[in-house]
């Protein structure tokens, strides 16, 4: 192997056995056993799956529930076995993966420390000298002493990460669950993962969110059915992942705004002489012209965010998830009155809700530069969305700016969900008379 790869991947496979049904009874293990059926169906988790990553480099992997991510991470950190290939890797790994590795409820989060770090690898005089820092990077001083089983969901993420980022290993495995934690801690989180990074060591991180993957990853791959669809730059590898969970008829949309693009950058590289001066003449012009629109703007519209329930920032959302809209705005003159318009619009289907500050009777304060728009549960089914914001003054004819399209969201089902059509999930029985 390279001596600038830290891990290597080489035709890996991993095939589960499902079993169908639990066997209760003497006779029903008789039965089972000169049965020709067989009593289980074989789910092939990881199918070939060859790649590298390097030393120093963040590398994401994304896909779909059931793609093969969390397997391929566990074969990585040596929980499972590949049943076919070779995984050869340079450094010592810290993984972090599902809730519960490594730990016992039983026992205080002092004991756990103690044990999941010895489990990592590290020495009791390793963990003495760390103990410190590992507490107080997890917050949890106060709860230390009492028994991990009482801790929340989140508490447990700080205190399993904590130990995992001091663990101090060249290589560091990271699973999606950091979506437990709060915010505050996961920014605490990717702060260390930059670290990490800049002192020359490697962070595989798997994630669903696509925003993640672009601001943070070098590189990614797209799993799907436990085979690699695509591995490269991390932008171009989310923007698949997009296209993959769309319809047919989003995508037949988002190729024909493709090729329309297209056509506009062939029309401008076609271009020759006086005509090329005069097209950047007029992109010039028409950029000036903007410029001084925005000078004699009474408000505008600076920025648009979608938040998840933490406060952290996604593109990718689940049907029934809370979302908020956080639209960010500058006001250049003094007004009297400023109100905010939301329309969230569907692809294909079109518009799915228009709301305002004026209708719901929300008053922006003056010394504010934002607002947020709270749904505290989408039924939205699976697609992709957008919005338009407006800011306007008492009347909705007084508009001060106006963003169409001014950003895009994706909404994937799973579970019994995932089998219903059209834009909305309605909680619905049958009953018979």
């Amino acid at each position: 192997m390279d001596k600038d790869i830290a891990i290597s991947v080489k035709n890996v496979s991993k095939t589960f056995r499902i079993p169908h049904e639990k066997i209760s009874s003497l006779r029903g293990a008789a039965v089972s056993v000169f049965s020709k059926k067989r009593g289980y169906e074989e789910f092939k988790a990881l199918d070939d799956v060859s790649f590298e990553v390097k030393k120093g480099e963040f590398f994401g992997i994304i896909g779909r529930n059931g793609s093969g991510k969390s397997t391929l991470l566990k074969i990585l950190a040596g929980i499972y076995q590949a049943d076919s290939g070779s995984v050869s890797i340079d450094g010592r790994i810290s993984p972090f993966l599902e809730l519960g590795i490594g730990f016992n409820p039983e026992l205080s989060g002092r004991d756990n420390v103690y044990l999941n770090a010895t489990v990592l690898g590290l020495t009791k005089k390793e963990i003495d000298k760390k103990f410190d820092s590992i507490v107080k990077f997890s917050e949890l001083e106060r709860f230390i002493d009492q028994k991990l089983k009482n801790y929340s969901s989140g508490m447990q993420v700080r205190l399993a990460f904590s130990v995992s980022i001091h663990a101090n290993r060249e290589i560091l495995l990271m699973d999606e669950v950091l979506a437990v934690g709060d915010n505050n801690f996961q920014s605490k989180c990717i702060r260390e993962f930059t670290k990490y990074k800049n002192s020359g060591k490697t962070v595989i991180l798997v994630t669903h969110d696509t925003l993640t993957v672009e601001k943070y990853c070098d590189r990614a791959m797209l799993l799907r059915n436990g085979k690699i669809l695509k591995i490269g730059k991390a932008v171009d590898v989310a923007n698949e992942y997009v296209y993959e969970n769309m319809s047919d008829e989003e995508k037949r949309i988002f190729e024909e705004e493709k090729q329309t693009t297209s056509d506009a950058e062939k029309n401008l590289k076609n271009l020759k002489g006086k005509e090329l001066e005069d097209e950047k003449e007029r992109i010039e012009e028409e950029k000036k012209r903007l410029e001084e629109e925005r000078k004699n703007k009474v408000a505008e519209i600076i920025n648009v965010e979608f938040l998840d329930k933490n406060g952290k920032e996604k593109n990718v959302f689940e049907t029934g998830d809370s979302l908020d809209i956080k639209v960010s705005f500058e006001v250049h003159k003094k007004i009297e009155v400023l109100n905010l318009g939301v329309g969230l619009h569907s692809v294909f289907s079109g518009t799915v809700f228009g709301y305002n500050t004026q209708m719901d009777d929300f008053t922006i304060k003056k010394d504010t530069n934002y607002i947020i728009l709270h749904l505290v549960s989408m039924p939205l089914l699976k697609g992709e969305y957008f919005i338009n914001a407006t800011l306007y003054g008492d009347l909705s004819e007084d508009k001060y700016d106006f963003k169409p399209r001014c950003k895009n969201f994706q909404i994937f089902t799973k579970g019994k969900i995932g089998k219903y059509s059209g834009t909305f999930f309605i909680e619905h029985g049958w009953i018979n008379r």
